[in-house]
């Protein structure tokens, strides 16, 4: 970027910070001939020598009405300090001042303090005595001006009425007082000093205000309110916000407690504690030896008082026990406390009551803006960044972290620069450092399965992903609630989502485990890693799981005999793109998911013992058998052999007992399925559509669990198998385009059928009488059965059956109504 382009970047206006912003820390109001050149002299003095921004009217002329310059002063400081004395009330210009400043300790939330300098705060209120005479007196020589006398006596009322100094013996120390004054606004103004919020708060205003609608200020109760998600999101920007929109509310004290994970444990709770206690009573006397006394103190000095609390990035459940341990009987009526953690489980086991703000990422259009003033210093990209802008923010994903250092990086780098920053992206130790938080807070074992859904399962189904991980010996769905509690992961409809950062710094991880060699590596996936490791043959007993995905240009693998010899420990091998060839005579017998489509192999290795496999998809390899290894696998559940050419038989499937699914579609040359798989009581799925040379099939069946039975295309298919007991969990049954003849009686047993296919049965005659009895089938499909020309008598009443064209065969080659889901 040249420098006269970033310079006419500059000079377009940043989003303003959303608090308000003020001139003066204190605007003085006093009736000039009595305490201009004493005490409020004296006051404005002390308050300036002690770095106080104090606004007093030394120059500007008085005229009939009060100038636009003392209205706009009143409006740009934070405190009106109103010195009281007893002819204040027979000036109209400050009557008029007093006016416009109890008008804006409304609207502003200004603060307003009196000072009673030999007036008494009843004559005050009450408007009596000399100060009540001088009032009288003034309202006599504007009785024509009703609308301003009108709003005189109210005013003063109210002013009466805050709590303020008092000076009433004339004898009094007029400088202990003026001390005590200056002191009282130092730490007034500490306290309710405004915090940065950010240089562009882009995003910040509308999710900050669905914080306070939240937290119902004003309500006189105790209100928790926890700000939650991932690393990087915004939460304690955010926090800050509503922490200074909020300080001004009339809260007896405030705290903003920041980094509480970081800061306990390098300063420990007791000094979180005794902060917390300083910043609201204001007492740097106060020691808290150690937590436990901490505890009791809180409760002691703070049960009585209206306090405004944030406990930001808090990670354990003892910082909240030791610095906000309920809503009943530590904090006093109208408390508010924020905390902002990565962990939701810490908010709701902490309170029952509390309510959890979820903060979502920046949009597009916030991204764009967020990323351009800080890479352009502008609202939006200069020309010809566009394009590399949008690449840009969609790679962070509305992480205003990401986005702010990106966009820092990248800030006055030329075009020819910029790729390069965006590959190295998660590199940035800034951004690597906040996302890595979480991760380093998990158990050993939590973090295996973030590492191998980072590496592996993202954008898997988590019913799917658990399943395979339960059967490496972990405990999945513990792991994953966790992982979701702490933002780290996301489940959308069934399907485990993580944001892009956070998967490459889950991998990043594990590549620093062996930065120079990646066969020293528990997990591989990146494609150049891969191919060198599987075709050097330097893989390790390090490698649990290997995942190949190649650049579509470079995915040709020839493996070697000894490729997995070396790859004791390997559990996960997911092919997505490879093409193998080669031959293999070993593979680890530690495999629980072997995902191969393609497969080279026309046979599983002789010394191969798969007694731990869960999953095996071999679609569309070159596989002929299973061989003797398939006689003992408790564990596998799933078994996909869709489009294998060369499989001629199903042997004998008893020794895998909790098989929950198995398809074999297209499989055009198998002929025959062992007798077993009719009494596998766990199968849920059994598919075999379009398996045209299909003759021998079991005779008899049992299969208490089958919920989907296609046969659908098994044109050689004649005898439909005899029903042993009830299957009342079998829902779909398709066996259109096969050359039955009929349905044995037993029929009757699948009790839970709904939808039964037999269009395109050209040798189907007749239906047995026992169809009948199946009381919730709603759909019956006989299109193309030219042989059967008549139902069987007394058809059922039955108005959910359709009978799908009847005769027609026009419905010969109609395929299954339903599909299954063939992806292991």
């Amino acid at each position: 970027m040249t420098k006269e382009a970033a310079a006419a970047a500059s000079s377009s206006s940043p989003p303003p910070c959303f608090t308000n912003s003020w001139k003066y820390h204190v605007f003085l109001s006093f009736r000039g001939e009595d305490t201009r050149y004493n005490f409020t002299g004296h006051l404005c003095t002390a308050l300036r020598q002690k770095g106080i921004n104090t606004f007093m009217d030394d120059y500007l002329l008085r005229g009939e009405e009060i100038s636009p310059a003392l209205l706009q002063a009143i409006e740009e400081s934070r405190i009106s300090i109103i010195v009281f004395s007893e002819k204040y009330a027979s000036s109209r210009w400050c009557l008029d001042e007093l006016v416009k400043i109890i008008d804006c300790k409304k609207s502003n939330q200004q603060m307003v303090i009196p000072v009673f300098y030999k007036v008494s705060p009843s004559d005050v209120r009450n408007q009596k005595g000399c100060f009540g005479d001088g009032l009288a007196g003034l309202e006599c020589n504007y009785k024509d001006n009703v609308d301003k006398i009108h709003k005189w006596r109210p005013a003063l009322s109210e002013a009466g009425n805050l709590s303020g100094w008092t000076l009433l013996d004339k004898n009094e120390d007029e400088s202990k007082l003026i001390h005590n004054i200056v002191e009282g606004i130092s730490a007034q103004l500490i306290s309710r000093t405004y915090l940065h919020v950010a240089d562009y708060p882009v995003g910040i205003e509308h999710r900050a205000q669905e914080v306070n609608d939240l937290l119902h200020v004003g309500i006189n109760d105790v209100r928790m309110v926890g700000l939650w998600g991932t690393g990087g999101i915004g939460k304690s920007t955010i926090a800050k916000d509503v922490y200074n929109n909020l300080i001004s509310h009339n809260f007896e004290g405030s705290c903003f407690l920041s980094e509480v994970r970081e800061k306990s444990m390098t300063e420990g709770l007791a000094k979180l504690q005794e902060t917390l206690l300083y910043e609201i009573l204001g007492d740097d006397k106060l020691k808290v030896a150690n937590d436990h006394k901490g505890i009791t103190l809180i409760k002691e000095r703070l049960s009585s008082k209206r306090i405004l609390l944030v406990l930001d990035d808090v990670n354990d459940m003892k910082q909240l026990c030791c610095l906000a341990g309920g809503s009943d009987g530590w904090f006093g009526v109208g408390s508010r406390i924020i905390i902002t953690t990565r962990d939701k489980e810490l908010l709701t086991a902490h309170h029952h009551n509390i309510s959890i703000y979820e903060v979502k990422e920046l949009n597009y259009h916030e991204s764009l803006e967020l990323f351009s003033w800080n890479a352009f210093k502008s609202k939006g990209p200069l020309d010809g960044y566009a394009e590399l802008a949008d690449h840009a923010i969609r790679r962070a994903q509305g992480l205003p972290l990401v986005l702010r250092v990106l966009g820092s990086h990248l800030y006055g780098g030329s075009i020819d620069n910029w790729q390069d920053i965006l590959d190295g992206l998660i590199k940035s130790r800034e951004i690597r450092d906040v996302l890595k938080v979480s991760y380093d807070a998990l158990d050993v074992d939590v973090k295996k399965v973030f590492l191998d859904i980072a590496c592996f399962f993202k954008g898997e189904g988590r019913n799917h992903v658990i399943e395979i991980l339960e059967g490496c010996g972990l405990n999945p769905k513990y792991s994953i609630d966790v992982l979701i509690k702490k933002a780290l992961v996301n489940i959308d409809c069934g399907v485990i989502r993580m944001h892009d950062l956070v998967e490459e710094m889950g991998k990043e991880e594990v590549r620093l485990e062996s930065p120079d060699d990646p066969g020293e590596r528990s997990r591989l996936w990146f494609h150049d890693d891969v191919y060198r490791v599987l075709t050097e043959n330097t893989g390790t007993k390090n490698i649990t799981g290997i995942k190949v995905q190649l650049l579509e240009s470079d995915n040709e693998i020839c493996l070697s005999p000894a490729t997995f010899s070396n790859m004791k420990n390997l559990k996960i091998f997911i092919n997505r793109n490879g093409r193998f060839s080669g031959a293999v005579d070993y593979l680890p017998n530690n495999l629980r998911l072997v995902d191969w489509p393609e497969c080279p192999l026309t046979s599983l290795p002789r010394n191969f013992n798969p007694k731990n496999l869960v999953l095996l998809n071999m679609r569309n390899s070159r596989i002929t058998g299973f061989g003797e290894g398939f006689k003992k696998l408790t564990k596998l559940t799933s078994i996909n052999l869709s489009g294998c050419q060369y499989l001629t038989r199903i042997s004998d499937l008893s020794g895998v007992p909790n098989l929950v699914s198995l398809y074999l579609k297209d499989c055009t040359n198998l002929t025959e399925v062992d007798s077993s798989v009719g009494f596998l009581n766990k199968l849920k799925f059994l598919g075999l559509s379009f398996c045209y040379n299909l003759t021998v099939f079991p005779t008899t069946i049992s299969l208490k669990s089958l919920k989907d039975f296609n046969l659908y295309g098994c044109e050689k298919f004649e005898i439909f198998p005899e029903i042993v007991g009830k299957m009342e969990s079998l829902s779909d049954l398709t066996i259109g385009v096969t050359a039955i003849k009929e349905l044995p009686p037993s029929i009757e047993n699948l009790t839970g059928l709904k939808s039964l296919g037999l269009d395109g049965c050209e040798n189907l005659a007749n239906l047995p009488q026992s169809i009948y009895a199946l009381a919730r089938l709603e759909y019956l499909g006989l299109s193309g059965c030219p042989k059967l020309a008549t139902l069987p008598p007394e058809l059922p009443t039955n108005s959910n059956i359709s009978l799908d064209n009847f005769g027609d065969d026009t419905g010969r080659r109609r395929h299954e109504t339903h599909s299954l889901d063939e992806h292991v």
